[in-house]
């Protein structure tokens, strides 16, 4: 099955998302989170990278790793930053030999320090030329693309930034996984818009369950994600009071899924920040239980 077909015909698509760790003891920890997630039977595992390509070899290691341990479909980030075409290729021709099955394909942030992304020279500019590029050589893959049910921050309207989206799917990609978010009516209102403009690709969204307050907010800063009064109130109320914090976020994300599971999305995308307890927790709460 690809990993299209598991966000269709009634299927419901798990996903996780993982990050490269920097110590030894924080990938021991990602590892007892990927053996917890396991048995929830995901669709498809992927993996971030760092700014610039900076773990991109990391990357690679992770989702072959957990495809070899579990064997379970994977996929990798790919941005243009700092890649001439010919490194993308030879990176995604590593990573048809590592057995990966998707790419999650991304223009990517501006490297720190700069305002505006630049291309390398002899690089791409755009996701859609990445897809086009993938999807023309390495058909193999499967495509992931982002969505913003917010608009991106750099797009200079609502309309433009779907107009970029459906390039993206036109040009090959097999699924919109959205950018965090935690206003649910958010999330409906885009997915009314895509439909409306002719995309047709499943749309997942990305769910975050928050349990540190002043991490969310730094996140939400830089991605330009709304914290709306209903999810800032529990977590004020909190205060320090780390279990508390806990407990308001695991609370809110259950209810935000459930309601999307309501609302008849194909899937979920957990950013799950290498740890598993709020996860799980939110799993069982809708209902999925392990196999």
């Amino acid at each position: 099955m690809s990993i299209k077909e598991a966000y269709g015909n009634g299927r419901f698509g798990l996903s996780f998302e993982l990050f490269p760790p920097k110590t030894a003891e924080s990938e021991a920890t990602m590892w007892r989170t990927v053996e917890e997630l396991m048995a929830y039977g995901p669709q498809l595992v992927t993996c971030t990278y760092g700014a610039g390509g900076s773990t991109r070899g990391k990357t690679l290691d992770i989702v072959a790793g957990v495809r070899r341990r579990h064997g379970v479909p994977v996929a990798s980030h790919l941005t243009c930053v700092g890649s001439t075409v010919a490194e993308l290729r030879a990176y995604l021709a590593a990573a048809r030999d590592q057995g990966v099955a998707a790419i999650v394909a991304l223009r990517g942030d501006p490297p720190q320090g700069e305002q505006s992304f630049r291309p390398v020279a002899g690089g791409l500019q755009y996701a859609a030329e990445l897809v086009a590029l993938i999807r023309g050589e390495f058909p193999e893959f499967d495509i992931l693309v982002a969505g913003y049910p917010e608009t991106h921050q750099e797009a200079a309207s609502p309309a433009a930034d779907l107009e970029n989206l459906k390039r993206k799917c036109d040009a090959g990609g097999d699924i919109v996984v959205t950018q965090l978010f935690y206003d649910n009516d958010d999330f409906l209102r885009f997915r009314d818009r895509c439909t409306a403009i002719g995309i047709a690709a499943p749309i997942v969204p990305g769910v975050m369950p928050v349990t540190n307050y002043a991490q969310i907010r730094r996140i939400a800063g830089l991605c330009k994600a709304r914290l709306p009064e209903a999810f800032t109130r529990p977590f004020e109320a909190a205060g320090d009071d780390e279990a508390a914090q806990f407990e308001a976020g695991v609370s809110y994300a259950a209810r935000q899924v459930e309601e999307l599971m309501a609302a008849g999305v194909p899937g979920v995308h957990f950013y799950v920040l290498n740890r598993s307890p709020a996860t799980v927790r939110v799993l069982g709460h809708v209902g999925l239980a392990p196999r």
